[in-house]
């Protein structure tokens, strides 16, 4: 074999390697996945930058949203970290829906205020969750009628739940990248990140949290699988006097206690299978149940996160389009 063919067999071989993602066998179009999947692996490596796809998929999805709906959409383009840091993201949002909450702004876009609802996904759906729970504190008198949290991280505390362990190095958004991301949004600091990783980053000061999201209460069992719960790790105190906001609920929305949660509106949740952050909505299912709010869990067992990003060529995907009309037409129902 000459020189040339050794090195092309040689870089087919470290490509084929790179490329190579272990995909579950009930995930359609599983080596177009394996393609998209390498190609936010190299984005995630090369690009320093909270990890969110181009927004060219979301822009799409608000037009449909509005077109189908005949609603308006409002889209917030919240600033990012790690070049900026919580509470930033949160109240950049926050003041965007108290503004658009208003009767004058609404009737101004011909808005029917009995008829708003607030959505997101991924790390959107933690700043609705964290929103929704905010306003709903307000003295308004507009208020949500719906939210809809779209595989939402809604936690810092646990990040060794049944779902990180199960899909730990599945696409698009390994344990090892969701740690990156919970870390920097609040600081550039690799300690924090280093101890999110190893699970011991919250101080024994604020063990008390932790029945905010004990799995072992709040999953079904067939959630729970052959896990089994182990009391939590405490890390040092000065993370968490350091950078306080990961034990903040306006951060973290599980984090709330459950007289926060009464007075939410009708609650849609929809989870993926393979997912790190499954357990975080499904935990939330759980809470907001236990109090009495009305919620629609929709669980996709073929799914992975961030189906929604799948709508576009020549990243689309099946699974994006039938999430997203499953979205939609949930909201065109009930909104």
């Amino acid at each position: 074999m000459g020189t040339k063919s050794l090195c092309l067999l040689l870089a087919s071989v470290l490509v084929a390697y790179y490329v190579y993602t272990p995909i579950p066998e009930n995930i359609e179009e599983r080596w177009k996945l394996m393609l998209i999947n390498a190609g936010f692996r190299t984005v995630a490596h090369v690009v320093m930058t909270y990890f969110i796809s181009a927004m060219e998929p979301y822009d799409l999805l608000s037009r449909w949203t509005a077109n189908k709906l005949n609603a308006v959409v409002i889209s917030v383009e919240y600033r990012l970290a790690p070049m900026y840091h919580f509470p930033v993201q949160f109240e950049d949002v926050y003041t965007i829906v108290k503004f658009f909450l208003q009767n004058s702004v609404l009737a101004q876009y011909g808005v029917d205020p009995n008829r708003i609802c607030i959505s997101g996904d991924s790390a959107g759906g933690n700043l609705a969750a964290a929103v929704a729970q905010q306003v709903n504190d307000l003295e308004v008198k507009v208020k949500l009628k719906i939210q809809a949290l779209l595989y939402p991280a809604l936690q810092t505390l646990d990040l060794d739940l049944p779902s990180y362990k199960d899909n730990e190095n599945k696409p698009i958004l390994p344990k090892s990248l969701m740690v990156r991301f919970w870390s920097e949004y609040f600081t550039t600091d690799v300690s924090l990140q280093e101890a999110m990783a190893s699970n011991s980053h919250v101080p024994a000061e604020s063990s008390h949290l932790f029945r905010f999201v004990n799995w072992s209460n709040l999953l079904p069992e067939k959630f729970k699988k052959d896990h089994v719960y182990a009391s939590p790790i405490y890390g040092s105190s000065r993370l968490g006097k350091k950078y306080p906001g990961f034990l903040d609920p306006r951060a973290a929305p599980l984090l709330v206690d459950d007289t926060k949660l009464l007075g939410l509106p009708v609650t849609y949740v929809l989870t993926c299978q393979h997912d790190v952050l499954r357990d975080d909505g499904i935990m939330y299912v759980s809470r907001l149940r236990e109090v009495g709010i009305e919620v629609i869990h929709d669980h996709i067992e073929d799914a992975i996160h961030g189906a929604l990003m799948f709508i576009t060529s020549p990243t689309d995907l099946a699974l994006g389009h039938r999430v997203a009309n499953k979205y939609i037409e949930w909201l065109n129902i009930n909104l």
